[in-house]
């Protein structure tokens, strides 16, 4: 089983991807670790990706969900998955891949976002990111506003909800 944590930057991913791979003892990959250095610079520069920006980093994240399928090994994913088309390439309608969709307010996530320390992604991006939001109607939709533990008990205790 693949989880992918998904949503607009600063709502958790990587925080409850983590936490989840703990609890479940599964592995753990982060899609920022996908970035090509070009990409990571943009962002850096308050510069949004475009579509074609975001093909190569796709295409090797669901280059990563195959491996890990084939091995049979659960894995958890985050991943912002913005758009239902990138939602697709990575496995979206695959019994095998589970959409989780950390929903939360602008104003909470720009705070997160501003607190951050040592992240590439410039703050200034996050109007885009929810422009380009197509939330998923496929997911296990989950509020960010509670700790990261509920989330993630939330999250265990409702492991078909959202498929």
């Amino acid at each position: 089983m693949i989880i992918v944590v998904m949503g607009v930057a600063g709502c958790g991913k990587t925080t409850i991807g983590k936490k989840l791979a703990a609890a479940l003892g599964w592995g753990f990959s982060d899609a920022d670790e996908f970035h090509s250095a070009a990409s990571i610079e943009k962002m850096k520069s308050g510069v949004a990706l475009t579509d074609a920006d975001r093909e190569p980093w796709l295409r090797a994240i669901k280059a990563a969900i195959d491996e890990n399928k084939r091995k049979g090994t659960g894995h958890v994913f985050a991943c912002s998955a913005l758009k239902a088309r990138y939602r697709e390439v990575l496995g979206a309608g695959d019994p095998q891949v589970r959409f989780v969709y950390l929903r939360g307010d602008a104003s909470l996530i720009l705070q997160r976002l501003n607190q951050r320390v040592g992240h590439f992604f410039d703050p200034a991006l996050l109007s885009s990111q929810f422009e380009a939001l197509e939330e998923p109607h496929d997911a296990l939709t989950v509020d960010i506003a509670q700790t990261p533990d509920a989330i993630v008990s939330r999250i265990i205790a409702a492991p078909t909800e959202g498929k």
